[in-house]
């Protein structure tokens, strides 16, 4: 058997092994005897994904696994589960075409066989399907679409899987599912788990399940009632690390300093929920008196407060402003108004006691991709501010880090997959400012610059499991760095992952500005 550890940034690696078999044997071991700081291990078509918690504990871990033998076979749940698809979708004529076939000689193709449930990732509930032959081989598309209908059936390589809910992708889309692929209340959170067969059955009308909905907690008192919005307003905390395997992303704040340091000024807990807005024009009403802090962007804060009158002014009422990066109280009744930032992206504002929000998974993260956690603020409704228990001490002034400008330096480590492309290719991608684009979110931030070009005959990359901060170069050249809602596989190669230290930096990063990145190390690959 043969085993190679490729770096995937400072916290993670691949281990790159010769078949399915080798890869569920080696998934199975470390995620029966879990070693010290190990975070993730994620299985993929050739590969295994583990993620640790510092940069020590990955070092660890590779040497851990170099020493490992992999033998055991693994036994899998192999029942057939039922999919049922209207074959509308807009990429079956371009698939028809690419295999040399009719549209229904496609359908028959793809309900004719049965498919093996491989290994889940990219999203909750996303689950890699392998058929029994290969007449539906197709590349993925060259740029992946940033939009894609929920329950969405794809093709790409020799795999095929159903897209739970509406997010980006670059597979070829064939049809529609009806079933739910995803609840993650339910015992069985996915439909589909690695290892069941899989039958796609022709259907002439869709009769779609609901999605699950789930409840958010209701005000009992103290709260933040949501004046406005702003453009977004997300629930976040520290994330939920450890579930990569079922498809879920850690997510959690963008700027996890900045969260981490509104929470120190009001007391609470470092892993207290808060509120990330981007770009400001939030206003929250306090019910009840709260004690907050902002920080994050640099965002002017405005305190007004209707009972009052401005004392130079008996008919305009009451307002002060407030400053970022310390404590300050909000009373009953008052308004606090935050505005556009002056620099930076996203503002982070801290309530005592913390914010109760609705979690899954332990965590009460908003993910953009796979619509896990609360739903993001909207005007007229309220967050409940949780009770205060024990010392919560508030913080003094503490100063933050310098906000980004307009040109931004971050470090990385080349691979897992840089030798994808010609040392030329490698020089121009770091010779070159690249432009953060107006498509970019919580996702990824989406780079324009002089295309990245990757080594003829390079064909196509096996799925594999990415981390936040990975660079991936699709076939157009332009690069997608994910963030902390990023898929967790991809298919695409990795020319290089940002060191998780300067993903904080990337997300008070606004469209416009540029990016360059310095390369740390050269890590061994073996």
């Amino acid at each position: 058997m043969s085993r190679r550890i490729l770096p995937c940034g400072n916290l993670a690696f691949l281990v790159e092994l010769d078949d399915l078999e080798e890869v569920f044997a080696l998934h199975a071991l470390l995620t029966a005897d879990p070693q010290p700081g190990q975070v993730d291990v994620v299985a993929a078509a050739r590969t295994v994904l583990v993620r640790a918690a510092s940069a020590g504990a990955t070092q660890r871990l590779a040497q851990h696994v170099r020493a490992l033998q992999i033998t055991q076979t693994v036994e899998r749940d192999s029942s057939l589960v039922e999919i049922d698809v209207l074959y509308d979708g807009e990429d079956l004529p371009e698939v028809a075409q690419l295999l040399g076939m009719s549209e229904e000689a496609v359908i028959e193709a793809h309900t004719g066989q049965i498919w093996t449930a491989a290994f889940g990732g990219f999203a909750p509930g996303f689950t890699y399907c392998v058929g029994e032959n290969n007449t539906l081989d197709v590349p993925r598309r060259d740029t992946p679409r940033t939009s894609l209908p929920a329950r969405s059936v794809g093709l790409a390589g020799h795999f095929s899987a159903v897209y739970p809910r509406k997010s980006p992708g670059g597979w070829q889309l064939i049809g529609r599912a009806a079933q739910v692929m995803w609840d993650a209340t339910a015992d069985k959170p996915a439909y589909v788990a690695p290892g069941n067969r899989v039958q796609y059955r022709a259907v002439r009308e869709l009769i779609e399940v609901p999605d699950p909905k789930r409840s958010a907690p209701e005000p009992h008192g103290s709260a933040l009632r949501v004046e406005r919005p702003g453009l977004q307003s997300l629930i976040q905390d520290l994330g939920r690390p450890g579930y990569a395997d079922l498809g879920v992303s850690e997510s959690g704040a963008m700027d996890i300093d900045s969260a981490r340091r509104a929470n120190r000024l009001v007391g609470n807990d470092p892993g207290a929920a808060v509120v990330e807005c981007l770009l400001g024009g939030l206003s929250v009403t306090a019910v009840g008196d709260q004690v907050l802090a902002v920080t994050g962007a640099s965002a002017p804060l405005l305190v007004t407060d209707p009972t009052l009158s401005d004392p130079e002014d008996d008919d305009a009422p009451w307002r002060v402003e407030r400053v970022l990066d310390e404590p300050f109280a909000l009373r009953d009744g008052q308004t606090l108004e935050i505005g556009t930032p002056q620099a930076g992206m996203r503002v982070y504002l801290a309530v005592r006691g913390g914010l109760e929000a609705l979690e899954v998974l332990g965590s009460a993260s908003s993910d953009l991709l796979s619509g896990e956690g609360p739903e993001p603020l909207s005007a007229g409704g309220a967050v409940p501010v949780r009770p205060i228990a024990g010392a919560h001490i508030v913080g003094a002034r503490d100063d933050a880090p310098e906000l980004p400008g307009d040109e931004l330096s971050v470090r990385i480590t080349l691979g897992p997959r840089d030798d994808w492309f010609d040392p030329e290719a490698i020089d121009a991608f770091l010779d070159q400012a690249w432009v953060v684009t107006d498509r970019s979110n919580r996702v990824g931030l989406r780079l324009e610059g002089q295309s990245v070009t990757r080594r003829d005959g390079m064909g196509e990359l096996p799925s594999e499991g990415t981390v936040a901060g990975a660079i991936q170069i699709p076939p157009d050249g332009q690069p997608v760095l994910f963030m902390r809602d990023h898929p967790v596989t991809i298919g695409y190669p990795v020319l290089g992952v940002v060191d998780s230290r300067d993903l904080n930096l990337l997300a008070q990063a606004a469209p416009g500005a540029t990016v360059r990145f310095d390369v740390i190390e050269r890590a061994d690959k073996g």
